[in-house]
This record gives C-alpha cells, structure tokens and sequence, in this order.
C-alpha cells in the first residue's frame, strides 16, 4: 500500500535522525553542565561510555519488545523512550537523576538502532540499497547536526534548553508510527506487524553463525574506534599545542565526513557480491590517520581526519549487509540485534582503554597500537561478513 510505505518512510527518516541526538547534544555541555550541577570529570567519563553501553542494552531487549509489540509499536516505543528521557534530562538538579534519564534515553535510540534495519526490510525489500543510503545519511545528520549547534543555542539560552529541545525531534518521529499502526489496523487481514513466528527459533540459532560473529566484530570494532576518537580526539590536538576550539572543529569534521560514506558506501556494497575489497581500503584510511595523529598532529590535521572519516565506511556497510545477507524479516532482526548489541557491548570499552593506556603510559603509542589492534579485528569480521551467503544458510 503506497500510503503505509510514504507513512513508514517518513517515520524512518524522522526516527533515524533521533538516533545520535541524545550523545552529541550532551558531549560539547558536559564540562559546563557539570560546573552547574557539580559532578567531576571521572563522571564525564561513565558519561563517555553509556551510549555504547546502553545501545549494547537495546540490542538484548529489542528481540524480547519485537516479539511481543511488533516491530512497529517498538519503533514507537523507542522514540517516547527517547522523548521521555531527553526532556526530563534537561529539568533534573542531580546528577544521579541526570544519568539515569540519560540512560533511559540512550536505551531509545538503542531499540531504535536494532529496530530500524528489519523495517526497511519489511517495508522497502525492493530499494534496500537506497532507503539504507536514505537511514545512515539521516543519522549523520542527527549526529553532526546537535554537535555544531548545541553550544550556540545553550550560550544564549542556557543548557537546559540547549538539552531539552531535542525531545521535540523524538516526539515528532512518534507521530508518523502512530499513523503506520493504525493504517495497518485499518487492513488487520493483511497485516504483518507482528514478528514472524520464528523469531525465537532465529534470535538462538544466529549465535552459531559465522557470519553473525563477523558482522558483530566489523560492527564493533568500527564503534569502538570511533566512539574513542570521539572521546579523545580533542586531547590529541591539544597536546599538540592546538587550542579546545580547533580540537573540537576537528571533531565536527571528523563527524561531518561520515556523509560521504553514508551517501555512497550502502549502494557500493549493494552491487558487489563480496565489498571485502572496500575493508581493506577503510583499514588503510584507518592507518593513515593513526599514523599522522600519532607522529605529526598538527603538520597535516585536515588530512589526518579526513582519512579517518572515511575509516569508518564500514559502520553503514554494516547496517546495509544486515538486509543484503537475510532472506526473511525474522532473520534481518536476529542479525541485527545480534550484531548491535554485541558490537556496542565490545565499543563501550573502547574509549575507557585508550584513556587507561595513555594514563599508564604517558603517551599515545599504546592507545594508538589498541586501535591498530581492533582495525586487525575489524578486517578478520569482514572477511567474514562479506563472503556472499546468507545468515539462514550458515546458523545451523
């Protein structure tokens, strides 16, 4: 029906720009907001790790909330989730309360992450390719988006309101899904929302896939990665003698070039049987700029994060193989909870070891081997993951 696809559509479009908002609307306030209600910078760490963590969480109750709502009433739940706890934020005095309304917010966009992927399968099998380009683009948006203006906005406002107002974003993308329940309530005979019956049956088997394992450590290591460069990123440059603002830009830049890749790497993928050959060009970006931040920060800084924005083109590589490798809905959600909540149960130590090896240390020569180490891991899970099969074939 082409009205339940244009509402689907425009319910995706709006979900996924909520999916980042929540991380980079408070990242450039952290230090501030903290001054105001009195938390260290240690708690700016656990701070650092929840998102990874609580999208590692969603991944577990994604399953068990798809099988009993359906997918769709999921999607809904997780945008309120998200509304809920990004306005209730905004208002707490303590940073007990702060924490956990972050949690409960970050715990939205997680469901959101494993939701998604299986919805454009359900909804959009014959343009997987694009309406993956269409998904990751908009979540770089919401990620780039908030980052450049959340500063601006709490200068003249306040952070209060620089952090609240993205709840009106989660409540919007509720809408649309409201809509796709009751056109689909409105056609019950043909109506598909509930999860295939062996759902179940899928979620145990794909832990004996190899294919599932290799799509969780490409996932995994590219959050990782990412999640400890955006962390640490800033104190890099600064210690290379750049000021908080120039770190900070290259950070925004860093989260800009993900574009590209959003743009182009779901329809590259789409047209080659095996795009292991695209991995291996991320890995050598990957080391490039490794190998520049780490012995000459400030010689080339533009191109140094240019080649590590374009390293992780196998985040929405991962996100468009969740499709291309299932033949069923019920197998696209079993992937992609599997690969989410593993993948961001192993990123969410990722910021937390590259701090703790330059603090061991006192330099970057660890931290930068433990990336060098996961880029290895990265390339052994996409081999893995590129190989031309489907997870229905391999979980037994």
């Amino acid at each position: 029906m082409f009205e339940g696809r244009l509402l689907v559509l425009v319910a995706i479009v709006f979900s996924a720009l909520t999916l980042r908002v929540a991380v980079t609307a408070f990242t450039p306030l952290a230090n501030r907001i903290g001054q105001d209600i009195g938390y260290s910078t240690a708690v700016v760490g656990v701070f650092g790790m929840l998102p990874t963590a609580m999208f590692a969480l969603g991944g577990l109750l994604t399953p068990i909330l798809s099988r009993r709502l359906g997918l769709e009433l999921t999607a809904l739940v997780a945008m309120l989730m998200t509304a809920v706890g990004s306005a209730i934020r905004a208002i707490v005095p303590d940073t007990w309360e702060l924490l956990a309304f972050s949690a409960l917010a970050l715990a939205g966009m997680g469901v959101g992450n494993i939701v998604i992927p299986p919805l454009v399968k359900r909804y959009f099998s014959d343009r997987l390719a694009l309406l993956s380009s269409v998904y990751i683009v908009m979540v770089q948006l919401g990620t780039v988006v908030p980052a450049l203006i959340t500063v601006p906005v709490a200068d003249a406002h306040g952070w209060r309101l620089s952090l609240g107002m993205w709840a009106a974003l989660s409540l919007a993308a509720a809408l649309p899904w409201i809509g796709v329940l009751r056109v689909r309530r409105a056609h019950a005979v043909a109506d598909t929302t509930e999860m295939p019956s062996d759902t179940v049956e899928s979620t145990g088997k794909v832990w004996r896939s190899p294919l599932a394992w290799g799509m969780a450590f490409m996932f995994g290591m590219t959050s990782l990665i990412t999640y400890s460069l955006f962390t640490w990123m800033p104190t890099i440059f600064a210690d290379a003698g750049a000021s908080a603002a120039f770190g900070g830009s290259m950070v925004g830049i860093f989260a800009l070039i993900g574009l590209v890749a959003a743009l182009g790497a779901p329809i590259v993928v789409g047209r080659m049987a095996n795009p292991f050959p695209v991995i291996i060009g991320c890995a050598v970006f990957f080391f490039i700029g490794f190998a520049g931040l780490l012995f000459a920060p400030m010689a080339a800084p533009l191109v140094w994060v240019l080649a590590l924005g374009l390293g992780p083109s196998t985040f929405p590589m991962a996100l468009t193989l969740i499709n291309l490798r299932t033949r069923t809905g019920a197998g696209s959600a079993a992937l992609s909870g599997f690969t989410q909540g593993v993948g961001y149960s192993v990123a969410c130590t990722g910021p937390l070891v590259f701090g703790a090896l330059h603090t061991m240390t006192g330099g970057w020569v660890a931290p930068f081997g433990f990336l060098v180490l996961a880029v290895v891991v990265l390339m052994v899970g996409g081999w893995l993951a590129c190989k031309p099969q489907m997870l229905e074939d391999t979980w037994n």
